[in-house]
């Protein structure tokens, strides 16, 4: 008797990007199924972003911060706190959604399963982005515009140049979160990962304050991370503030920084993905 089979499907672009777009969708009917989270992820910013208005309104002279201006070149000190919300916003949603993804398929039991389907498994990861940025993206802007009524948020510079900027950053934490989520296949628990490195990143890529304020022993932490200059040429191109380097040389390091981090990213987690398939420890959690 003639065994019967099946042909394989055909991978094209056509089916990775459909398969993306099916990720991207299933997470926007999982997020507005508890509308509220939206309604908390604005109002938690407002609530941390008070407390430090006023500390910054007491240093401050006719609403000028002139001390922290010589560290800045700004005296805007509420407009150079929002940015650097609004790029870590961004940050997280790009770097910590990936690993996080993996680990809720792992506790749900259906990460083997999805693997199963002939998709690219970064593919995967990053669909799990797009409603994150999506969101992200009209939350921060909402954000903006109450903060500007509350707090006086003035950008001077330009709109458009800073956002150009910010895309080569955010393409490159892509290759830092598929590497991020390698190792939470090996370790299997993200947020031990996430507590231990996500304020140390802020605190040294000087997303709340400059980070020539930082000591001397500790400037070469900073000046090694590429987020510090992402961080400064947005503000450069945003606040007019001053910058570490020349805004084109910033961005230059941001494309470098872009290429190395994909490429890298995806050869680390083709090569973890491997060895924990070759474990069988793929779905343990």
């Amino acid at each position: 008797m003639a065994v019967k089979t099946f042909p394989l499907p055909v991978i094209t672009w056509r089916t990775h990007l459909n398969a993306l777009l099916m990720v991207a969708k299933k997470d926007w009917q999982h997020f507005w199924r508890y509308p509220l989270n939206a309604f908390s992820s604005l109002l938690h910013p407002l609530i941390w972003l008070t407390p430090v208005y006023f500390m910054g309104q007491a240093f401050s002279v006719d609403g000028k911060a002139h001390g922290f201006a010589a560290y800045s070149g700004t005296t805007d000190y509420i407009s150079f706190v929002l940015v650097g919300m609004v790029l870590n916003n961004y940050v997280n949603t790009v770097f910590w959604n990936i690993g996080f993804a993996m680990k809720w398929d792992m506790d749900s039991g259906v990460l083997e399963s999805n693997w199963l389907t002939p998709a690219a498994r970064p593919i995967l990861l990053i669909g799990r982005t797009l409603t994150s940025l999506l969101v992200t993206t009209l939350l921060s802007a909402a954000l903006l515009l109450v903060a500007g009524l509350l707090f006086g948020f003035r950008p001077t510079g330009d709109v458009l140049a800073a956002a150009l900027a910010m895309l080569p950053l955010l393409i490159g934490l892509y290759g830092f979160g598929i590497a991020f989520a390698a190792l939470v296949l090996l370790m299997r628990d993200a947020n031990s990962v996430v507590d231990m490195t996500s304020y140390l990143v802020s605190v040294f890529s000087g997303q709340q304050f400059p980070a020539q304020s930082l000591p001397r022993w500790l400037m070469p932490v900073s000046l090694i991370l590429p987020l510090t200059y992402g961080y400064d040429a947005v503000r450069g191109l945003l606040l007019n503030t001053r910058t570490l380097l020349p805004i084109p040389v910033e961005v230059g390091m941001m494309t470098i920084f872009m290429g190395l981090m994909i490429w890298l990213g995806l050869r680390v987690f083709n090569q973890i993905e491997r060895k924990v398939r070759q474990r069988g420890t793929l779905g343990q959690h």
